[in-house]
């Protein structure tokens, strides 16, 4: 923690806000050598970049179903008593990802977890951020819509909304980097942890 402490000294000699700081390669290293974040299995030493922790694919996803043809469903997600995992649940089927992978079509979005289980601890006073990995960007594969946001107290393995826009089909591997997350000191610690509907959004048979 020696290099997280010198960075809070150095902040308030410049006056920075706290809360403003992103963690580079060292400072995450240091947060795991310390318990402050848990991230199983132990990444490996190719998966850090300067301010970023790379992140692997998980071996199952859900698909979504193709409707027949002729017939519409609509979803209203402001009814009252709407559920979104189960609505999901209902949309998709699970899918295996195995060695020879997953080809995603253009234009198809699935839902896939990191092989990777991710806590952020209250104590810590670190919230993260899931980005995609500017590589598989320029082929046109997104990791997620509009939900970046890894809360304080966060405890599970990541899902991820992919989805192809390029044009033509993206092949997915298990165990291939698919994301990065990037670390960032919060304001204080939260008065609770991370308990939205998603909370322990881990992958069935895990």
């Amino acid at each position: 923690m020696e290099n997280l402490c010198r960075q809070e000294r150095c902040r308030i000699a410049r006056g920075v806000p706290e809360g403003c700081m992103i963690l580079t390669d060292r400072e995450i290293k240091a947060c795991l050598e310390h318990g402050l974040i848990d991230v199983e299995p132990a990444p490996d030493p190719s998966a850090y970049s300067s301010t970023s922790l790379d992140l692997t694919l998980d071996h199952r996803c859900q698909v979504y179903k193709q409707e027949s043809v002729g017939l519409e469903r609509i979803i209203d997600p402001a009814t009252p008593g709407f559920n979104t995992r189960s609505a999901i649940d209902e949309l998709t089927m699970w899918q295996e990802i195995g060695p020879t992978g997953f080809d995603l079509e253009p234009q198809r979005l699935i839902l896939a977890w990191t092989r990777e289980f991710i806590n952020l601890k209250l104590q810590s006073r670190l919230a993260a951020r899931v980005e995609g990995k500017s590589s598989l960007a320029r082929l046109g594969l997104l990791v997620h819509l509009t939900a970046p946001t890894i809360h304080a107290g966060f405890s599970s393995p990541m899902q991820l909304e992919i989805i192809n826009l390029g044009c033509r089909p993206i092949r997915l591997r298990p165990g291939m980097p698919i994301c990065q997350l990037i670390f960032e000191q919060t304001f204080g610690v939260a008065e609770k942890g991370y308990a939205g509907r998603f909370a322990e959004q881990g992958v069935p048979g895990r």
